[in-house]
Protein backbone atom coordinates (compact mmCIF):
# COMPACT_ATOMS: atom_id res chain seq x y z
CA UNK A 1 0.00 0.00 0.00
CA UNK A 2 1.60 2.95 -0.86
CA UNK A 3 1.74 6.48 0.75
CA UNK A 4 -1.61 8.03 -1.01
CA UNK A 5 -3.53 5.25 -0.35
CA UNK A 6 -2.94 4.86 3.83
CA UNK A 7 -4.17 8.44 3.72
CA UNK A 8 -7.13 7.91 2.02
CA UNK A 9 -7.95 4.68 4.14
CA UNK A 10 -6.76 6.72 7.40
CA UNK A 11 -9.37 9.35 6.58
CA UNK A 12 -12.14 6.81 5.90
CA UNK A 13 -11.53 4.95 9.06
CA UNK A 14 -11.63 8.34 11.25
CA UNK A 15 -14.87 10.28 9.43
CA UNK A 16 -15.86 6.81 10.56
CA UNK A 17 -15.55 7.20 13.92
CA UNK A 18 -16.19 10.63 14.21
CA UNK A 19 -19.67 9.74 12.86
CA UNK A 20 -20.20 6.74 15.80
CA UNK A 21 -19.26 9.48 18.56
CA UNK A 22 -20.61 12.71 16.87
CA UNK A 23 -24.43 10.55 17.43
CA UNK A 24 -23.59 10.08 20.73
CA UNK A 25 -22.82 13.20 21.70
CA UNK A 26 -26.57 14.43 20.19
CA UNK A 27 -28.33 11.37 21.70
CA UNK A 28 -27.29 12.93 25.23
CA UNK A 29 -27.85 16.26 24.44
CA UNK A 30 -31.32 15.26 23.92
CA UNK A 31 -31.59 13.80 26.96
CA UNK A 32 -30.35 16.36 29.22
CA UNK A 33 -32.92 18.79 27.69
CA UNK A 34 -35.53 16.85 28.09
CA UNK A 35 -34.64 15.88 31.88
CA UNK A 36 -33.78 19.51 32.97
CA UNK A 37 -36.97 21.04 31.24
CA UNK A 38 -38.91 17.93 33.56
CA UNK A 39 -36.74 17.50 37.14
CA UNK A 40 -34.69 21.25 37.09
CA UNK A 41 -31.52 22.19 37.09
CA UNK A 42 -30.70 19.24 39.57
CA UNK A 43 -30.57 15.65 38.09
CA UNK A 44 -28.32 12.94 37.89
CA UNK A 45 -29.18 11.70 34.94
CA UNK A 46 -28.45 14.53 32.78
CA UNK A 47 -25.59 15.02 35.22
CA UNK A 48 -24.36 11.69 33.77
CA UNK A 49 -25.46 12.81 30.08
CA UNK A 50 -22.67 15.41 30.93
CA UNK A 51 -19.76 13.19 32.17
CA UNK A 52 -20.68 11.04 29.01
CA UNK A 53 -20.61 13.84 26.09
CA UNK A 54 -17.06 15.16 28.00
CA UNK A 55 -15.68 11.37 27.58
CA UNK A 56 -17.28 11.21 23.91
CA UNK A 57 -15.52 14.48 23.11
CA UNK A 58 -12.11 13.84 23.83
CA UNK A 59 -12.06 10.62 22.07
CA UNK A 60 -13.37 12.52 19.03
CA UNK A 61 -10.43 14.92 19.85
CA UNK A 62 -8.17 11.94 19.81
CA UNK A 63 -9.55 10.64 16.39
CA UNK A 64 -9.29 13.56 14.60
CA UNK A 65 -5.47 13.91 15.58
CA UNK A 66 -5.19 11.11 13.66
CA UNK A 67 -5.57 13.07 10.14
CA UNK A 68 -1.66 14.64 11.03
CA UNK A 69 -0.65 11.77 11.97
CA UNK A 70 -0.83 7.83 10.95
CA UNK A 71 1.11 6.59 13.76
CA UNK A 72 -1.19 8.82 16.51
CA UNK A 73 -1.09 6.46 19.56
CA UNK A 74 -0.79 7.63 23.50
CA UNK A 75 -0.67 4.62 25.18
CA UNK A 76 -0.50 4.50 29.13
CA UNK A 77 -1.11 2.12 32.00
CA UNK A 78 -4.91 1.65 32.51
CA UNK A 79 -7.23 0.14 34.79
CA UNK A 80 -8.64 -2.25 33.01
CA UNK A 81 -12.41 -2.80 34.96
CA UNK A 82 -12.48 1.26 35.05
CA UNK A 83 -12.40 1.07 31.13
CA UNK A 84 -14.61 -1.79 30.76
CA UNK A 85 -17.54 0.30 33.02
CA UNK A 86 -16.85 3.52 31.15
CA UNK A 87 -17.19 1.58 27.93
CA UNK A 88 -20.76 -0.03 29.04
CA UNK A 89 -21.89 3.53 30.40
CA UNK A 90 -20.91 5.48 26.80
CA UNK A 91 -22.88 2.73 25.18
CA UNK A 92 -26.07 3.16 26.56
CA UNK A 93 -26.88 5.94 24.21
CA UNK A 94 -27.94 4.09 21.49
CA UNK A 95 -30.14 1.65 23.43
CA UNK A 96 -32.87 4.69 22.76
CA UNK A 97 -36.28 3.03 21.56
CA UNK A 98 -35.69 -0.75 22.55
CA UNK A 99 -35.73 -2.81 25.59
CA UNK A 100 -32.46 -3.81 25.95
CA UNK A 101 -30.62 -5.03 29.20
CA UNK A 102 -26.84 -4.06 29.45
CA UNK A 103 -25.21 -6.75 32.08
CA UNK A 104 -21.80 -5.50 32.96
CA UNK A 105 -19.36 -7.82 35.43
CA UNK A 106 -15.70 -7.61 36.07
CA UNK A 107 -14.30 -10.22 38.08
CA UNK A 108 -10.90 -8.66 38.36
CA UNK A 109 -8.67 -6.04 37.63
CA UNK A 110 -5.33 -5.13 36.51
CA UNK A 111 -3.19 -2.40 34.73
CA UNK A 112 -2.85 -2.51 30.69
CA UNK A 113 -0.93 -0.56 28.86
CA UNK A 114 -3.06 0.92 25.74
CA UNK A 115 -3.97 4.29 24.38
CA UNK A 116 -7.71 5.00 26.84
CA UNK A 117 -9.55 6.82 24.18
CA UNK A 118 -8.86 4.25 20.90
CA UNK A 119 -9.39 1.33 23.26
CA UNK A 120 -12.69 2.81 24.54
CA UNK A 121 -13.69 3.67 21.09
CA UNK A 122 -13.14 0.16 20.40
CA UNK A 123 -15.33 -0.97 23.45
CA UNK A 124 -18.27 1.02 22.30
CA UNK A 125 -18.61 -0.01 19.05
CA UNK A 126 -18.63 -3.85 20.09
CA UNK A 127 -21.12 -2.97 22.13
CA UNK A 128 -22.87 -0.27 19.59
CA UNK A 129 -23.12 -3.56 17.03
CA UNK A 130 -24.30 -5.74 19.50
CA UNK A 131 -27.62 -3.33 20.22
CA UNK A 132 -28.13 -2.56 16.50
CA UNK A 133 -28.30 -6.93 16.21
CA UNK A 134 -31.13 -6.50 18.38
CA UNK A 135 -34.16 -5.79 17.34
CA UNK A 136 -36.60 -4.71 19.93
CA UNK A 137 -36.01 -6.54 23.32
CA UNK A 138 -32.73 -8.02 24.28
CA UNK A 139 -29.39 -8.69 26.47
CA UNK A 140 -26.07 -7.50 26.25
CA UNK A 141 -23.25 -9.13 28.57
CA UNK A 142 -20.11 -7.63 28.99
CA UNK A 143 -17.96 -10.29 30.84
CA UNK A 144 -14.37 -9.18 32.26
CA UNK A 145 -11.42 -10.96 33.97
CA UNK A 146 -7.87 -11.33 34.10
CA UNK A 147 -6.31 -15.24 33.97
CA UNK A 148 -2.80 -16.05 33.36
CA UNK A 149 -1.54 -12.08 32.77
CA UNK A 150 -4.11 -11.57 30.34
CA UNK A 151 -6.97 -9.50 30.46
CA UNK A 152 -10.06 -11.09 28.49
CA UNK A 153 -13.28 -8.95 27.94
CA UNK A 154 -16.08 -10.81 26.37
CA UNK A 155 -19.07 -9.14 24.94
CA UNK A 156 -22.22 -10.97 23.75
CA UNK A 157 -26.00 -10.33 22.60
CA UNK A 158 -28.75 -12.60 21.54
CA UNK A 159 -29.89 -10.54 18.72
CA UNK A 160 -29.46 -11.73 15.02
CA UNK A 161 -26.93 -14.46 14.11
CA UNK A 162 -23.97 -13.75 12.15
CA UNK A 163 -23.93 -16.73 9.20
CA UNK A 164 -20.89 -19.13 9.08
CA UNK A 165 -20.00 -17.19 5.45
CA UNK A 166 -20.04 -13.34 6.46
CA UNK A 167 -18.12 -15.12 10.11
CA UNK A 168 -14.85 -15.66 7.42
CA UNK A 169 -15.00 -12.24 6.77
CA UNK A 170 -16.26 -9.98 9.37
CA UNK A 171 -13.23 -7.56 10.24
CA UNK A 172 -12.00 -7.28 6.42
CA UNK A 173 -12.21 -3.61 5.48
CA UNK A 174 -15.58 -3.17 3.55
CA UNK A 175 -17.62 -5.90 4.54
CA UNK A 176 -20.72 -5.46 6.71
CA UNK A 177 -23.89 -7.49 7.29
CA UNK A 178 -25.97 -3.79 7.70
CA UNK A 179 -27.96 -2.21 4.98
CA UNK A 180 -26.74 1.02 5.26
CA UNK A 181 -23.48 -0.02 6.66
CA UNK A 182 -19.73 0.64 4.91
CA UNK A 183 -18.05 -2.28 6.58
CA UNK A 184 -15.06 -0.18 8.57
CA UNK A 185 -16.29 -0.29 12.34
CA UNK A 186 -14.97 -3.91 13.08
CA UNK A 187 -12.10 -3.62 10.61
CA UNK A 188 -10.86 -0.68 12.54
CA UNK A 189 -11.37 -2.43 15.79
CA UNK A 190 -9.22 -5.37 14.49
CA UNK A 191 -6.29 -2.53 13.55
CA UNK A 192 -6.14 -0.41 16.68
CA UNK A 193 -6.46 -3.05 19.01
CA UNK A 194 -3.52 -4.98 17.10
CA UNK A 195 -1.75 -1.78 17.64
CA UNK A 196 -2.11 -1.83 20.72
CA UNK A 197 -1.01 -5.06 21.44
CA UNK A 198 -4.81 -6.48 21.71
CA UNK A 199 -6.63 -8.95 19.96
CA UNK A 200 -10.20 -9.29 18.91
CA UNK A 201 -12.02 -12.07 17.41
CA UNK A 202 -15.55 -13.39 17.26
CA UNK A 203 -15.91 -16.59 19.38
CA UNK A 204 -19.20 -17.72 18.11
CA UNK A 205 -22.55 -16.55 16.80
CA UNK A 206 -25.31 -18.87 17.30
CA UNK A 207 -29.15 -19.07 17.98
CA UNK A 208 -28.74 -17.92 21.06
CA UNK A 209 -25.53 -15.97 21.10
CA UNK A 210 -22.88 -13.93 19.16
CA UNK A 211 -19.96 -12.83 21.41
CA UNK A 212 -16.70 -10.99 20.67
CA UNK A 213 -13.79 -11.37 22.71
CA UNK A 214 -10.67 -8.94 23.33
CA UNK A 215 -7.63 -10.35 24.32
CA UNK A 216 -4.44 -8.25 26.08
CA UNK A 217 -2.08 -8.77 28.17
CA UNK A 218 -1.69 -7.12 31.94
CA UNK A 219 0.95 -4.63 32.22
CA UNK A 220 3.75 -6.34 34.12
Amino acid sequence: MDELDLIKLQTRCVSHEIRNHISICEMYTEILKKNLERDGYKNNSAENAIECIKKSLKIISTTLLDLKSVNNFVPHNCDFKTLVEEGARLSDAYIQGKNITINSFVKNTASIYVDENKFLACIVNIIKNAIEAIEIKGEINIMGEIKDKVAHLRISNNGKIISKEKQKEIFEEGFTTKPTGNGLGLHICKCNLKAQNADLKLNKSTKSITEFEITIPVSV
